[in-house]
C-alpha cells in the first residue's frame, strides 16, 4: 500500500481465514520501505496539478513497480517465511478522475508483473477500476473492512483513516456509509515541504502547529471549500487539495510558517468531526498517519468534544500505520474466493464487485472455492 502521501510503501502481512461467518486476521507483522529520494522526486513533479508525459509515466510505473516488488519479497521472507500465497498491491494513486462528483477513471501506477516475477506471487491490483465502471467512486474501498469490523460494535462508531485524504466509515440506520472528508495531512505536508524548501516533508509530532496560532480567515475560507457541503458518497484527493490551491486561498495573506500548520490542522480537525457529528458518530477509531501527529489528534479531541472519545485503531489490535495495507489484504482474500469487496451504499456503485484483476504467479492463479457464506463481519486476533 501507497498512499496520498506518496513517501513510501506499507507491506502488512495477515493470516485470513473464514470460522462461520466471521473473517479473522490475524496481523503477521508489518514493515514500511520509503521511495528513494530520485523516485519520489519524479512522482511528486508527475501529480496534479503539474504536467507530465507518457515517457514519465512508463518510467514511473515501472519505478514504482519495481520497489513494490522489493518490498513484496522482502516481507515474504521477514514476515511469512516465504509461505505468502498472494500479494495484494493497490499501487501508487497518480490521478482520480473526478468532474461534478462524478468519478469517470481512477489510475495508479506500479506494474504487478515486478512483482509476480521477482517475489515469486501471483498478484492482485487495480482494485479501485472496477468499483468505477460500476458507477462508484472507487473509493474509501476499506469501507468494506471497516463494515465488517465495526458489525456488532456498540454505540454508533466511526471508523477514520488520516492519510493525505481523510476518510470514515460508519453505520447509520443499520447501512454502511463511507465517503472521504477532505485533507488530512494532504495540505500540510505540501505547505511544511514548500516552507522548508524541501528540507521537511511534514509538521513532525505537530510541532510547527504547536507553535503557531490559527488564522481565522484564512480558516474561514478554506472552510468554504464546496466539496464539504457534498452529500455522500463521495470522493476526492490531491487534484483538489494541492499546493496551488492553498496558495489561491492565501491570496497574499502574510502568514507565518507556524500560524499556516496550526490554521490546517485546525481545517482537518474541523472538517473531520463535522463529517463525524453529520454521520451521527458517538466514538472514532482512528488510524493512518495522522495518528502520529499529536497537535492533529489533540484538536479533533477539542472539536468533537468529551462525549465522542476518540481511540486509535491499534486499542483495537490494527496497527494504525498499516490497517489500510491490512484492509487491502482483506479485499484480496474475498477476490480469490470470488465475493464482493465493495458495499455500493458507500461507493455509489449500482452493485458491488469482486475487485481487481490477477497477474499469475509462478504456479498459475490461486483458486480456492467459495465459500457458502460470505463474511459478516471481521474479527481481529491478536
Amino acid at each position: 500500500m501507497s498512499g496520498t502521501s506518496h513517501d513510501g510503501i506499507d507491506a502488512a502481512a495477515a493470516d485470513l481465514g473464514l470460522e462461520g461467518d466471521t473473517l479473522v486476521l490475524r496481523p503477521l507483522g508489518m514493515l514500511t520501505e520509503t521511495y528513494d529520494d530520485a523516485l519520489r522526486g519524479a512522482l511528486a513533479a508527475a501529480l496534479p496539478p503539474s504536467r507530465t508525459t507518457l515517457h514519465d509515466v512508463c518510467r514511473l510505473d515501472t519505478g514504482i513497480g519495481r520497489a513494490f516488488a522489493r518490498t513484496a519479497r522482502r516481507a515474504n521472507t521477514e514476515l511469512c517465511d516465504g509461505r505468502a500465497e498472494l500479494a495484494v498491491s493497490h499501487g501508487q494513486t497518480v490521478y482520480h478522475w473526478v468532474d461534478d462528483g462524478r468519478v469517470h477513471g481512477t489510475l495508479q501506477l506500479g506494474e504487478p508483473a515486478w512483482i509476480a516475477e521477482h517475489a515469486g506471487l501471483p498478484v492482485l491490483s487495480g482494485l479501485r477500476t472496477r468499483d468505477v465502471a460500476a458507477g462508484g467512486q472507487g473509493a474509501p474501498l476499506v469501507s468494506m473492512v471497516d463494515a465488517l469490523w465495526l458489525a456488532g460494535r456498540p454505540g454508533r462508531p466511526v471508523a477514520l483513516n488520516l492519510g493525505g485524504i481523510a476518510n470514515l466509515t460508519a453505520i447509520r440506520d443499520g447501512v454502511p456509509l463511507a465517503f472521504d472528508t477532505g485533507p488530512a495531512n494532504a495540505l500540510l505536508d505540501a505547505a511544511v515541504a514548500h516552507a522548508t524548501d524541501g528540507r521537511l516533508g511534514y509538521d513532525a509530532d505537530g510541532a510547527l502547529a504547536a507553535r503557531g496560532r490559527v488564522e481565522g480567515g484564512l480558516l474561514d475560507t478554506l472552510l468554504a471549500e464546496p466539496y464539504y457541503a457534498r452529500p455522500a458518497p463521495k470522493t476526492t484527493g490531491k487534484e483538489l487539495f494541492h499546493l496551488p490551491y492553498l496558495h489561491r486561498a492565501l491570496d497574499g495573506r502574510d502568514v507565518s510558517t507556524e500560524d499556516l500548520a496550526a490554521t490546517l490542522t485546525a481545517l482537518t480537525a474541523r472538517t473531520v468531526a463535522d463529517a463525524v457529528r453529520d454521520v451521527g458518530g458517538d466514538q472514532v477509531i482512528a488510524s493512518g498517519g495522522g495518528t502520529r501527529n499529536p497537535e492533529l489528534m489533540r484538536a479533533l479531541r477539542r472539536e468533537l468534544g468529551a462525549g465522542t472519545p476518540v481511540h486509535t485503531s491499534d486499542e483495537l489490535g490494527l496497527p494504525s500505520a498499516a490497517k489500510e495495507a491490512y484492509a487491502f489484504a482483506v479485499l484480496g482474500w474475498l477476490s480469490v474466493h470470488g465475493l464482493p469487496g465493495t458495499v455500493p451504499s458507500c461507493t455509489g456503485a449500482r452493485r458491488a464487485t469482486v475487485l481487481g484483476s490477477l497477474t499469475p504467479g509462478p504456479d498459475g492463479f490461486p483458486a480456492p472455492a467459495r465459500p457458502a457464506t460470505a463474511p459478516r463481519r471481521l474479527h481481529v486476533r491478536r
